[in-house]
């Protein structure tokens, strides 16, 4: 799924891991990513941090799954250069429903902290 996500990828995100309910992404913050504050936009964190929940649902139980939702709260600011790390881990599963969580963190520092609610896709004639 990453290969075809051409916005991860022209804004440099790479997929660092994934396997089941995992994902691991990494972005560096570039000079047209920092808001009039000097701080890295949030709308660029909450899409790395979205981009390793998409990874993560999507190579999770060879299943196509989709966002239904989701919610970010940002602990502390990111600046120019910086290499942030998204990491999302499946928390729970429930019928075509899951939740993940994923850490957004520079070195050891939690930068932000996203949780997603996924959907899986009916595909014709499989049960999911």
């Amino acid at each position: 799924m990453f290969d075809e996500d051409h916005a991860s990828r022209a804004l440099g995100i790479e997929l660092v891991d994934n396997g089941e309910g995992h994902a691991t992404a990494r972005m560096r913050i570039t000079a047209e990513m920092v808001n009039g504050h000097g701080n890295a936009h949030g709308g660029y964190i909450f899409l790395l941090a979205d981009t390793a929940f998409a990874c993560a649902c999507n190579d999770s139980h060879e299943t196509s799954t989709v966002a239904s939702g989701a919610d970010i709260t940002y602990v502390r600011p990111a600046r120019r250069d910086d290499d942030l790390v998204a990491r999302a881990h499946e928390r729970t599963r429930f019928g075509r429903s899951g939740i993940f969580d994923v850490s957004v963190t520079r070195g050891d520092e939690v930068i932000a902290e996203f949780r997603g609610h996924s959907r899986t896709l009916r595909v014709e004639g499989v049960k999911p």
